[in-house]
């Protein structure tokens, strides 16, 4: 199945499949941000770690959350391209940007920034790889060929796919689909970069 597909599939969901669905990938974006902080010392992963949990919460039993205040926190730690010139700040900026946009489809009850988070993690991965091991290819179409053929993309879609057909097949969004969902992410402990 190509992302297309994917895509046309979280559109299909209710909207709170489609928060679980971000949030989980959100979670899957976290340890990038971490990785950068610890390399750079910029930011404070405890913002992100902060806004994700009251997603979880709100998911989980509808807790109110003061969303503009985790908004403001969240632009004052993400870092900018102009600042560091490593190749760690795009997806430290993927995390912040995707769960920038997951709490405003939270807030907004809005599926189309909930669908960006699933767009937002699937470029990352391809922008770390543009960036990273294929920078050395100048042919765009051969680039491009080798980024969707590499193992962090096709994982990336298939991860992406198993938990959406996990999300088709739960009739309800409850604490318990959610506390599973929230431990299969830890469980996997590897971003989807692979760190």
């Amino acid at each position: 199945m190509s992302k297309k597909d994917t895509f046309q599939r979280i559109r299909a969901l209710e909207l709170p499949q489609q928060g679980v669905l971000a949030a989980y990938l959100c979670e899957r974006m976290l340890p990038n941000y971490q990785h950068f902080h610890e390399l750079t010392e910029f930011g404070e992963p405890s913002v992100l770690r902060g806004a994700l949990d009251a997603v979880w919460d709100k998911l989980a039993v509808n807790k109110r959350t003061d969303w503009q205040r985790w908004q403001e926190k969240l632009e004052e730690v993400t870092p900018t391209e102009q600042a560091y010139d490593v190749l760690g700040v795009f997806p430290a900026i993927a995390a912040c940007t995707g769960l920038s946009s997951l709490l405003q489809g939270i807030e907004e009850k809005d599926g189309a920034s909930l669908l960006d988070v699933s767009k937002i993690s699937q470029g990352a991965v391809s922008h770390y790889l543009e960036l990273g091991e294929f920078s050395h290819i100048d042919d765009a179409g051969l680039r491009e060929q080798a980024i969707a053929e590499h193992p962090l993309s096709l994982y990336e879609i298939e991860i992406q796919q198993s938990m959406l057909a996990y999300l088709e097949d739960s009739a309800v969004i409850d604490k318990a689909l959610i506390r599973e969902v929230r431990g299969i992410a830890r469980d996997e402990g590897m971003s989807n970069l692979g760190i």
